[in-house]
């Protein structure tokens, strides 16, 4: 698929999303704002796995603090300001993600899996045991986050098309920060640790500071995603930390398409659209969604979004045969 190409599919699908909430009931618009979250937290997963070659096992440890850093400083606040909201999930994501990358840059391969995975089950047992913040009920919050400007609220966030514009908005911006940073001298030198990382060594870059920006980076867009699911649903709980979120957003990302940014996306819409609609077909839903998978996987190994260009190229061989057949003479 050429980048025009690609561009011109991605604007088109933006344009559907934006247009979707004049024809989608509430619930099916519910349901694509809860895709947009995931994806968020996709594609931060994307840039460690995709791009720094970095396999995180404990990536949902920083969804979840965004979603009690939101939680916690405003559980009984009567308004929840945007403006310091927001900044706050952010920096404490990014925080724990600077202490947990410190940590476990020094390490590779399935040494690096076990030591974020054991971060993110400390940060799950911390909040599961802790009854100071609600343990394994989780918090509650009554109010959504607001954007005041004199005393009107730009946002109004309570109504769910507006939600769902924000969310939008938050991933296209994610997105469109991603390709910048991925475009510029950084996302050069971290593509190239995945593909060589002792040749980048030993070009003079040090290797252990780019993976744990890049570490920094993708932990403070999943405290955006962890952000947003608190706001979005009013109730965090540690089950935000455990590892099945970590596998699951691996699975979105492996079944989307690794290192392409879209195809997370594309994962996301997968996952959380069979994740609604096949238990409704057979109570053994999970052992379907398991074939599903594994058939992607070993059929498509590059994700599902490698099928598009595939597609593409069938249409144009198409067009170029002449509908009206040989001719005589």
């Amino acid at each position: 698929m050429t980048s025009r190409t690609r561009n011109l599919s991605l604007f088109m699908a933006l344009v559907a999303l934006v247009l979707f909430p004049l024809f989608g009931s509430s619930f099916y618009v519910g349901l694509v704002t809860r895709i947009f979250i995931v994806a968020i937290f996709a594609l931060s997963l994307d840039l460690l796995i995709g791009y720094t070659g970095l396999v995180s096992f404990g990536h949902a440890a920083f969804f979840g603090i965004g979603g009690y850093a939101l939680a916690i400083a405003f559980q009984d606040a009567a308004v929840i300001h945007i403006w310091q909201a927001l900044p706050l999930s952010l920096a404490a994501a990014g925080l724990a993600a600077l202490v947990v990358g410190w940590i476990s840059i020094r390490t590779s391969g399935v040494y690096f899996i076990m030591i974020t995975l054991a971060m993110a089950q400390m940060f799950f047992y911390y909040f599961f045991e802790s009854s100071r913040f609600g343990g394994d009920d989780g918090i509650f919050l009554f109010f959504k986050p607001v954007l005041m400007i004199g005393s009107e609220d730009i946002l109004k966030l309570d109504h769910e098309n507006n939600f769902y514009y924000f969310a939008l908005a938050c991933l296209v911006s994610g997105y469109l920060f991603l390709v910048m940073i991925l475009r510029a001298p950084f996302g050069k030198v971290i593509t190239a640790i995945k593909a060589n990382e002792h040749r980048v060594r030993a070009l003079g870059y040090s290797t252990n500071g780019y993976k744990l920006v890049s570490f920094v980076i993708a932990g403070t867009l999943a405290g955006l995603a962890g952000f947003l699911e608190g706001a979005h649903t009013g109730y965090v709980n540690p089950s935000y930390m455990s590892w099945h979120e970590s596998g699951v957003c691996i699975a979105i990302v492996i079944l989307g398409g690794m290192g392409t940014l879209y195809g997370p996306i594309v994962g996301a819409f997968i996952i959380v659209l069979l994740q609604n609609f096949l238990p409704e077909l057979t109570g053994h839903w999970q052992l379907l969604l398991g074939g599903i998978v594994i058939a992607v996987v070993l059929f498509l190994p590059r994700g599902a979004t490698s099928l598009f260009p595939r597609i593409i190229a069938f249409f144009r061989s198409k067009q170029k045969i002449d509908p009206k057949g040989p001719t005589d003479g």
